[in-house]
């Protein structure tokens, strides 16, 4: 924020990272609902921007298609930097596979523009919710999406967490340009753990087709999946109650 003779500049801008959640208004915190009302810009990915869009059509908005994260920034911070209210909106949380840290990367080359972080529901939560109960113990996060990450640092995450019997959720199992990814991480995830191990998927969580399945792990190899699926793998102690996900805390009347 800059200064001058004790007056703040009237041209400090403000750029609130914003996690949505899945995209339907019912599924956003109160907090990123009325940071968004309050904005004079919402910039985003072009479909997260059309979820938005119904609930805030009076806004400005700026929007880049995929893999255009940087230009996506840079615009949101030239437009603060003119003392707008800009909201940099996210799927799920801004923070989780979001642009909540390139957006501080960029923000120190904008002395008079503020930054924040406004959380939203992950697709861990959000999909857990829908499957039942999995993540009740310790858990992971692993991406497939092996864009940014090599293939071989990937693979030793799932091994890791496959041996620590962690319940490990799956973000970018597969997309257009990426088939076989999920049975991939199946095979490696089977090395330690067997094919009877209880795990589900979540879909277009929050959207129209919105679905879940509990199924196992062998037969989760050969599911059909794209960028809009989470998948949720369970730990020793996840069952399948009822055909919801459930992994047991470890309370004594479980035993």
């Amino acid at each position: 924020m800059t200064f001058a003779a004790g007056v703040i500049d009237s041209r400090c801008g403000k750029v609130s990272v914003v996690g949505i959640g899945p995209g339907n208004y019912e599924n956003m915190t109160i907090k990123a609902a009325q940071t968004l009302k309050a904005c004079d810009v919402i910039a985003g990915y072009t479909v997260y921007c059309d979820l938005v869009r119904p609930f805030f059509p009076d806004k400005e908005y700026i929007s880049t298609p995929m893999m255009g994260e940087e230009k996506r920034v840079k615009l949101a911070y030239e437009r603060a930097a003119e003392g707008k209210k800009v909201a940099l909106v996210c799927s799920g949380d801004a923070g989780v596979y979001g642009m909540a840290g390139l957006c501080y990367e960029d923000a120190v080359n904008f002395d008079n523009v503020d930054t924040e972080v406004v959380p939203g529901v992950t697709a861990a939560i959000s999909g857990a919710a829908l499957l039942g109960a999995p993540l009740i113990h310790d858990f992971c996060l692993i991406s497939m999406s092996d864009r940014l990450t090599p293939m071989e640092l990937i693979e030793k995450r799932l091994r890791a967490a496959a041996s620590a019997d962690m319940v490990v959720v799956i973000y970018n199992p597969e997309s257009k340009g990426r088939k076989g990814y999920l049975a991939h991480a199946c095979e490696i995830l089977m090395e330690n753990l067997p094919p009877e191990r209880v795990c589900g998927i979540a879909g277009n969580i929050g959207r129209d087709g919105e679905y879940c399945k509990v199924m196992t792990l062998g037969e989760l190899k050969g599911a059909e999946v794209d960028m809009f699926s989470t998948i949720f793998v369970g730990n020793s102690s996840t069952r399948d109650i009822a055909e919801h996900m459930v992994t047991l805390r470890g309370y004594r009347s479980e035993r």
